[in-house]
């Protein structure tokens, strides 16, 4: 086998390999005279079929095959022989195919980029460090009613937290915009479920009135049409109506999970629900700026070739989230690559970066600690022994806990080394941080 290989652009690689003929006639040759012993073909008995009458019939199509095969494999004896390592799939031309003719192909590729780590004590973390306290408990479990509320309608101007139905049409430079109208609709005062402005603008109003709305939309809105242009809602008050909140009683309580032990019980549970989020925001919150401070302390040229199938992987995660049927939908242009570009490209890196720091401290993933990550997401259901076995009987589902182990590891490695400031915070502080960050 001959190989030469070029370096075209970046990371791009062009790999030409020449195979001798006698290696694919042989294997067409073998292949025809098995395919000879099973054939049916009319005139002749089963095993009797004359090689030169297999060869003139099937004789192209097993050409192609062995071909096929052979490109593919020479392929990765070659990057093995050269020493370079592909980053996603070749594409394979071949440009001498003749029979009797050495075959001869041309594999364009990218490689995985050389990595060379930065000093990591040049990094510097904030851990922000808080409790749940009695106040927090008590705000939570107010949440958690007017989750389960319910509406009374009522003859008052509108506040904070009322239920108002109505109808609305907005318009643009005096036409009317998709998606911009709407009949019968329920919307909760403070729940921020309209563009700034909207809920505000209907603080005071009652049954039967109708307002005008002049407002903007939000620079980064999701319509390209509408980042930013000046609109005006027509709204009409169907009804106002006022939150009345449950009581804490057993069936409120039963409707989180929580059977027998009344109100104490309850308040136990959400403490220790409260005290995990807490736990997991403070260490997302860690784990984001060590991650942030690798990317920008190492910049690596990212392969195309990965960076297009992250995408690819973000697109089909969303229609997976919305639910959505895929089967003749151009999703390119429902969710074209733009939409996930960004997230993909700090996938990518991150990918690439962590693997050389685990690559450089050795690490290996801690079974002790998948093990405990496993217990800790099964002790949320009902049957946490069932979870336990489930995890651990499904490779796919495992591996996905052992890759966020060994991150997990990588980034307490890095805290050994980096400036590591404690503060001092609240849980709703660390909250509502991890959540920007998400």
């Amino acid at each position: 086998m001959q190989v030469s290989i070029e370096t075209t652009s970046g990371l791009e690689r062009r790999l030409t390999v020449g195979v001798p003929a006698d290696q694919i006639d042989s294997e067409v040759e073998k292949r025809l005279k098995e395919a000879a012993k099973t054939v049916n073909l009319n005139g002749f008995r089963k095993g009797k079929v004359p090689i030169k009458v297999v060869k003139q019939r099937f004789g192209a199509g097993v050409r192609q095959e062995v071909m096929g095969e052979v490109m593919s494999r020479s392929f990765y004896e070659a990057v093995q022989q050269e020493g370079v390592n592909p980053a996603g799939q070749p594409a394979i031309e071949p440009t001498e195919m003749a029979e009797g003719k050495d075959l001869e192909f041309v594999a364009t590729f990218e490689v995985y980029p050389e990595v060379e780590l930065a000093d990591l004590a040049g990094i510097e973390v904030t851990k922000l460090s808080a409790e749940v306290n009695d106040a927090d408990v008590e705000k939570m479990i107010e949440v958690l009613r007017k989750q389960q509320a319910s509406f009374e309608e009522v003859d008052a101007a509108a506040e904070a937290d009322n239920q108002l139905n109505i109808d609305f049409v907005g318009t643009k430079d005096g036409e009317e915009f998709a998606g911009g109208k709407a009949e019968g609709q329920d919307l909760v005062l403070g729940s921020n479920s309209m563009i700034p402005g909207f809920e505000d603008g209907l603080i005071g109003a009652k049954k039967g009135d109708e307002k005008v709305l002049e407002l903007s939309f939000p620079e980064d809105y999701h319509a390209e049409e509408l980042k930013g242009a000046a609109v005006v809602f027509k709204v009409v008050v169907n009804s106002v109506s006022a939150q009345e909140l449950p009581e804490l009683n057993d069936e409120f309580f039963t409707k989180y999970g929580v059977e027998g032990g009344g109100v104490e019980k309850f308040r136990e549970d959400v403490q220790g629900n409260m005290e995990r989020e807490l736990k997991n925001a403070a260490k997302n919150k860690v784990k984001t700026q060590v991650m942030d401070a690798l990317l920008d302390a190492n910049k690596v040229e990212l392969p195309k070739s990965l960076v297009a199938g992250e995408v690819e992987t973000l697109r089909g995660q969303m229609m997976q989230q919305f639910g959505g049927q895929a089967e003749g939908l151009d999703l390119k242009s429902i969710l074209p690559d733009d939409m996930f570009t960004e997230q993909a490209e700090r996938r990518v890196g991150l990918g690439l970066v962590v693997g050389e720091v685990v690559k450089a401290a050795e690490l290996q993933v801690d079974a002790d600690a998948v093990k405990s990550m496993v217990d800790e997401m099964a002790s949320t259901y009902q049957e946490p022994e069932e979870v336990v076995n489930y995890y651990y009987s499904n490779r796919e589902l495992l591996a996905g806990v052992e890759s966020a182990v060994l991150e997990d590891q990588v980034v307490e490695h890095i805290l050994t080394q980096a400036k590591v400031e404690e503060k001092a915070s609240t849980y709703d502080e660390v909250i509502k941080s991890d959540q920007k960050q998400a």
